[in-house]
């Protein structure tokens, strides 16, 4: 990894000496409302209770949580971040074989291979020995859009169902495209994972933000015990400072996580935000309005600037440029941070992240590129 790869806002506002809060930060897709007053307002009257430990249960938030989706509250864990989730999950299954999306976010396969100590004749292997990765390659010109097809025909790999463990990782909307996949083509992936023996994590960490759409399979879990479901509060409901996520699986599968956890492994501001952000219909539907207006204003000034983007169901943008590497080194000195996509596998330096953020925010970036990329007069013929 280079230096300037992975960078983060903290480090950029010490390389840049100032304060945190100057840095615009559109590598972070976070809800351009910011965490809401509602919440603000309930964690004021919290923090008199400080004192006290947090439910080791979540018993209220996971009673919330299952109310709000229509579930079992036994269906659900909370973590400490969905990131949490999936290192529990992959410690509880042990798997043999992961299959990921390439590109896709490099957490799945940093977590699965650091939790997967895979035995074979009751020895522990080697961590990347032991654990087989198989990758699902997005092509660009299909838009990165995933093919169900081509991901069962990966998962129909050798070995047999009876003695693998495999687990496979879906994020919709992808994670760094912003493209959605249908409920449909999700549950056909689901059903095969069942008889192809592998259980099949999507993580919707960003499906809140596609409004109108129904490609959820939250719900589905009751039907299929080798699915599994990650949601977050960090991106939607911009709390990704109190970190807090959970998971949706099966009974049996979350008894078995469970032996996995920490105590207290959610603190008790993170429990009283998440029950009031569930609840707040209002801050949902000003989402819906601002993003819809913020990516029509994206979408119009990119093709203006003749800068290459995939179209998104989420609250980001893949953007494709030979000049990306100048652009994002040039930004970085305003203060300015994107998502640099050289750390995801099958993406390369060519291609930067920006998420949707508040208007003024994105009146700004779009100047700032404006400058960079038109030529000046001394370029004109």
């Amino acid at each position: 990894m280079s230096s300037e790869q992975g960078i983060n806002r903290y480090r950029l506002a010490e390389r840049l000496k100032v304060p945190g809060r100057d840095i615009i930060d559109f590598s972070n897709p976070v809800n351009p409302l910011g965490t809401s007053k509602k919440i603000k307002s309930e964690l004021r009257k919290h923090l008199k209770y400080l004192l006290y430990y947090p439910d080791p249960q979540t018993k209220r938030l996971r009673e919330q949580i299952a109310s709000y989706h229509g579930i079992d509250p036994e269906m659900i864990l909370c973590g400490n971040g969905s990131t949490e989730i999936i290192s529990l999950l992959v410690r509880a299954i042990n798997p043999s074989r992961g299959l990921f999306q390439s590109p896709s976010s490099p957490e799945y396969e940093k977590a699965f291979m650091l939790n997967s100590p895979y035995t074979e004749n009751g020895h522990q292997q080697n961590t990347v020995a032991g654990a087989r990765i198989v990758y699902a390659t997005l092509h660009e010109d299909t838009g990165f859009e995933i093919n169900p097809d081509e991901y069962i025909h990966l998962m129909s790999g050798k070995g047999s169902p009876d003695t693998l463990r495999n687990m496979a990782f879906l994020s919709n909307p992808n994670n760094l495209t912003g493209r959605i996949l249908s409920r449909d083509s999700v549950l056909r992936i689901a059903e095969a994972a069942i008889r192809l023996g592998w259980h099949l994590v999507v993580d919707e960490a960003f499906i809140d933000f596609c409004a109108g759409s129904d490609a959820s399979v939250l719900c589905d879990v009751r039907e299929n015990p080798n699915l599994i479901v990650l949601r977050t509060f960090s991106h939607f409901h911009a709390l990704a400072g109190l970190r807090l996520g959970y998971g949706v699986f099966s009974p049996e599968l979350a008894a078995k996580i469970k032996k996995h956890m920490n105590s207290c492994n959610v603190n008790s501001l993170a429990q009283r935000a998440a029950i009031i952000a569930l609840k707040d219909s209002k801050y949902r539907e000003e989402t819906a309005k601002i993003m819809k207006e913020e990516k029509l204003f994206l979408e119009k000034k990119l093709k203006k600037l003749e800068m290459p983007f995939f179209p998104s169901d989420a609250n980001y943008y893949l953007l494709k440029t030979p000049d990306a590497r100048a652009i994002y080194r040039s930004l970085q000195k305003k203060g300015i941070l994107l998502c640099d996509c050289s750390d995801f596998a099958g993406c390369g330096s060519a291609y930067l992240r920006i998420a949707v953020k508040s208007h003024k925010e994105n009146a700004f970036l779009m100047r700032e590129l404006e400058s960079m990329l038109k030529p000046s007069p001394t370029d004109t013929p």
